[in-house]
């Protein structure tokens, strides 16, 4: 369904964002990743992509907390890729403290990498798509971007942020054939949320599992966490044609979280 068409992927080197990109190679779509970590493992998921799905295939170390970075990514993926057809914003980071106590330049980085990187990200792809007339940005948002949890004023804020930003850009672009929506999920089990168990678990004296299932009790209906694939078949809806009037929206994937 992707196939000719090509995708830059923030955060794309573990969790959710490697699911988007492998789902989207295995739809026939070009693909960017972006991310921290092994510089061995991440070469392995890029030359993987490219092999198993014959595709382009390459990757921008950019950091999202600057500007500057985030355009020369754009540039590059231009370059190696021809166009940018789909552009999702899904790299994230937390940190987790009462409001007074929440250190000022985690709050920055936060606000930095998961909205104002969104910003960029959209003021420097669409003006391309809006020429060809026809894009689609997407955000992983979260629960959090639509109710609030206790320690978590930096990511609660980032993320109503994006959904604000996503409601925005869709306004924008309505009926111009590019479109803007946000994903929602729910506990996903990802490095990031991964972390959050462990602290659980070290703080209750509980055994991990226990933990995960404490996180889950207190928040997801489901009881089961959202799979990552899952996430990638629902972007890569919102890309079909049947999405095309899908545009401005928050769409949950949670488990019934929000539904309390």
């Amino acid at each position: 369904m992707l196939k000719g068409k090509a995708a830059v992927i923030t955060g794309s080197t573990s969790g959710i964002g490697l699911a988007y990109a492998k789902r989207f190679a295995a739809e026939g779509c070009d693909v960017m990743i972006n991310g921290f970590g092994d510089a061995e493992e991440i070469e392995a998921i890029r030359s993987g992509l490219a092999r198993d799905h014959g595709v382009k295939a390459v990757y921008s170390g950019a950091d999202l907390t600057k500007p500057a970075a985030i355009e020369t990514m754009i540039q590059e993926a231009e370059a190696a890729l021809g166009k940018i057809d789909v552009m999702i914003h899904n790299a994230g980071i937390q940190h987790t403290d009462p409001v007074e106590d929440f250190p000022p330049e985690k709050w920055d980085a936060i606000i930095a990498v998961h909205l104002s990187a969104g910003f960029h990200l959209v003021r420097l792809t669409l003006p391309a798509m809006r020429r060809r007339g026809w894009g689609r940005l997407i955000f992983t948002a979260s629960a959090h971007g639509l109710v609030a949890s206790l320690n978590k004023a930096g990511y609660v804020s980032a993320k109503h942020g994006l959904l604000g930003l996503c409601k925005v850009v869709g306004l924008e672009t309505a009926g111009s054939g590019v479109t803007c929506n946000a994903i929602c999920p729910g506990w996903v089990r990802t490095p990031l949320v991964e972390q959050q168990i462990e602290a659980l678990a070290a703080e209750q004296g509980v055994p991990i599992e226990a933990a995960a299932k404490q996180l889950l009790g207190a928040k997801q209906p489901s009881q089961q966490f959202v799979q990552p694939e899952d996430l990638a078949g629902l972007a890569v809806f919102l890309c079909s044609d049947s999405a095309a009037q899908m545009t401005g929206t928050a769409v949950q994937m949670d488990g019934g979280w929000c539904a309390h």
